[in-house]
């Protein structure tokens, strides 16, 4: 859901900015306490900034000045905590703005916003709650992707609608607009990537048991079932 380049009026942009710096400020200080508390956890965060990037740069043409495509926010909240996921979705932006054209270095703030802030907040509100009902950790994880990745779009719709309202019925029937028009095509990328998400996650659960129960995703007695079902 990259907006382009130059697409938002220059108020817009630099509110968008402004309201997405706090949380990139405080996902710094989160990030810098955890590789200097856990060294060891580099590679998987590098793993799922990668996972991001990769999943937010398939894109398909949606709304004039968008796109729809995963946002790969979910995992990374869901291992990390959303402060962590705004600062490598932000790279994420950053990066893809700069070397493949995809997004804007102006509207860079507004895609932040959405998906490396409230996508993540939300796809890890998701998790939390399906988790607290007792549901099991990849039911928890394909509805915190879905939730991720669909919040995100609905931000994009907000952002979209205020910048260029409806002439005949304002904000309200341009949301509607951008939004029935982005649930075309992301309705299923959103299905698609809690699947995916879900297969990462038990990828993980056999390579990275450890690490996953040092972050609270496994519990020691469920890392111990893992274990024994490798043995079987």
């Amino acid at each position: 859901m990259h907006i382009a380049e130059g697409y938002l009026p220059p108020a817009h942009a630099a509110a968008w900015g402004v309201a997405a710096a706090p949380f990139i400020a405080h996902g710094v200080r989160a990030l810098t306490r955890e590789v200097r508390s856990n060294p060891e956890s580099t590679l998987l965060l590098g793993a799922s900034g990668a996972f991001t990037f990769v999943l937010s740069a398939l894109k398909l043409p949606s709304v004039t000045g968008s796109c729809s495509h995963p946002t790969g926010t979910g995992l990374g909240a869901i291992l990390f905590r959303p402060p962590i996921m705004a600062v490598l979705g932000t790279i994420t932006l950053l990066f893809q703005a700069l070397l493949l054209a995809h997004g804007g270095l102006t509207t860079l703030g507004a895609n932040a916003f959405s998906m490396a802030i409230v996508g993540p907040w939300a796809g890890y509100g998701t998790y939390l709650l399906v988790r607290r009902f007792g549901a099991p950790l990849m039911v928890a994880v394909f509805f915190g992707a879905f939730v991720a990745d669909l919040s995100t779009y609905c931000v994009t719709s907000v952002q979209l609608a205020l910048a260029f309202p409806d002439p005949g019925s304002g904000v309200m029937g341009a949301l509607a607009k951008f939004g029935s028009i982005f649930a075309v095509t992301q309705i299923p990328l959103a299905v698609s990537e809690g699947l995916l998400t879900v297969l990462v996650m038990r990828l993980l659960t056999q390579s990275s048991k450890g690490e996953l129960t040092r972050l609270g995703v496994l519990t020691r007695s469920a890392a111990k079932r893992h274990e024994e079902a490798d043995a079987r």
